[in-house]
């Protein structure tokens, strides 16, 4: 359905998992799953941090906001994806789906900026451990964490703007059960070569650029451990670091892919497409905090003792 005054659709459909549409239902079940440890690990781990002053550190800040981007990530496709799957809700306003689309976009970006202040953070920690409290100060750490909001916000606010010129005749039907920019604007029947240019430099300027500086950061990691004197003191180094190591791979591994496929994958069948999607934005949300506790012996104790607190 078209507005006749904008030629914009006055709803787009969601799609599922291609082919296995009678199956929903039983495939929610692990998606439940996913959204719950998500939503309950991110609150444990800014409800330990938050109560714990001993983790009142550079490292734990970035962590919070490493977890309060994870709960916005999973809050934005939990309605519409769990909608689909239970009720077979597809439909979603055009509105709805560009402020969506916007809330997905600027949030993992934010989550990309986080990971390279994480990468940051270890690098002066290990490089410079008797200054990093010093570098890194409580005030420090919350310039870093609003400058990082807005770069993430102003980048993308353009987008809705380039997205509401474009004309749309016809097709409505989305890859995914939720709405992403390179889905809504191969829709258009319009000249998208806007979109595309600026899509692509907004990905290279932020995402790419965090991915190039994280890549450097251990670099330079590496480069400092290897001066250390013991094994031991290399180890230890290094230890600290591979919690981070694991949340920057789950998180880049599956939007590269994602990003190369909306580009240059339109001949592999849509199941791909739709796997590698809802890992890029479900996984990392549901894996991070319980890579960070099983990992931080510090979260694990400090989760201990709260849990011993509420028992007592």
């Amino acid at each position: 359905e078209l507005n006749g005054s904008s030629s914009q659709p006055s709803a787009f459909l969601m799609m599922g998992i291609p082919g296995l549409e009678a199956l929903h239902p039983w495939i929610s079940i692990p998606f439940c799953a996913l959204y719950l440890t998500a939503l309950l690990g991110n609150c444990v781990i800014l409800f330990v941090i938050r109560r714990t002053p001993s983790l009142h550190e550079p490292m734990y800040y970035f962590l919070s906001m490493l977890a309060l981007t994870d709960l916005g990530l999973a809050l934005c496709t939990l309605p519409t994806t769990l909608g689909l799957f239970w009720f077979g809700a597809r439909r979603i306003a055009f509105d709805a789906c560009l402020t969506q689309m916007c809330l997905i976009h600027i949030l993992s970006f934010i989550e990309s900026s986080v990971l390279l202040a994480m990468a940051f953070d270890r690098f002066v920690a290990i490089s410079r451990p008797l200054r990093h409290a010093a570098i890194l100060t409580r005030a420090t750490v919350l310039r870093i964490g609003l400058a990082i909001v807005l770069r993430g916000t102003v980048s993308l606010l353009p987008i809705p703007f380039l997205l509401r010129r474009l004309t749309y005749c016809g097709r409505t039907e989305l890859s995914h059960s939720f709405c992403f920019h390179p889905d809504v604007m191969n829709l258009a029947c319009a000249d998208i070569k806007v979109n595309v240019f600026y899509g692509m430099v907004v990905l290279l300027s932020t995402v790419g650029m965090d991915f190039i500086f994280i890549v450097l950061s251990y670099v330079l990691i590496i480069r400092t451990v290897l001066s250390l004197t013991t094994r031991e003191e290399c180890l230890k180094a290094l230890n600290t670091c591979v919690s981070h190591i694991c949340a920057v791979l789950v998180f880049f591994i599956p939007m590269i892919a994602l990003s190369m496929i909306h580009r240059f994958g339109k001949s592999l069948p849509p199941l791909v497409n739709t796997l590698v999607a809802y890992t890029y934005l479900i996984i990392p949300p549901a894996l991070n905090p319980v890579i960070y506790s099983i990992k931080s012996t510090h979260i694990r104790q400090a989760l201990l003792r709260a849990l011993c607190r509420q028992r007592g």
